[in-house]
C-alpha cells in the first residue's frame, strides 16, 4: 500500500520545482524540472542535489539541462525513503527552499 505523499508538485510548483511522476517509485526514474530563484536569477547552469532519508543516503550532484521553461534533469529513485532535492548554481548560490529542501515520500 502507498504511504500518502509527504509533498506533491501543487506544494513546491510556486518555487519552480516539479517532479514527474508526482509520487516517485523507488527503482525507477523521475524527471525533475526547476525554474524557480536560481533560474529566474539568470544562472547558467544548475544543479540539483539529491538524497534519500534523513542523513541524506547516496547524496549525489546532477547536472541540469537548459530547457525552454527553465532547467530539467532525469534522476535515479534509489530508496523507497523520503526524497530530498536542493538546487545549486555554479557560483555556489543555492535553493533550498529556505533551509526545508524539497523533499517527497517515495514508494515501494
Amino acid at each position: 500500500m502507498p504511504r500518502v505523499s509527504k509533498s506533491n508538485n501543487k506544494e513546491y510548483m510556486s518555487n519552480g520545482v516539479i517532479i514527474q511522476p508526482a509520487i516517485p517509485t523507488a527503482g525507477e526514474n523521475i524527471t525533475l524540472m526547476y525554474d524557480g530563484l536560481l533560474s529566474k536569477s539568470g544562472a547558467s547552469h544548475v544543479y540539483a542535489r539529491i538524497g534519500f532519508g534523513n542523513s541524506w543516503d547516496n547524496e549525489s550532484d546532477y547536472p541540469m539541462l537548459r530547457t525552454d521553461t527553465g532547467f530539467e534533469t532525469t534522476v535515479p529513485v534509489l530508496k523507497a525513503d523520503t526524497l530530498n532535492v536542493c538546487f545549486k548554481d555554479c557560483a555556489n548560490n543555492w535553493d533550498n527552499n529556505s533551509g526545508m529542501n524539497y523533499s517527497f515520500d517515495v514508494t515501494k
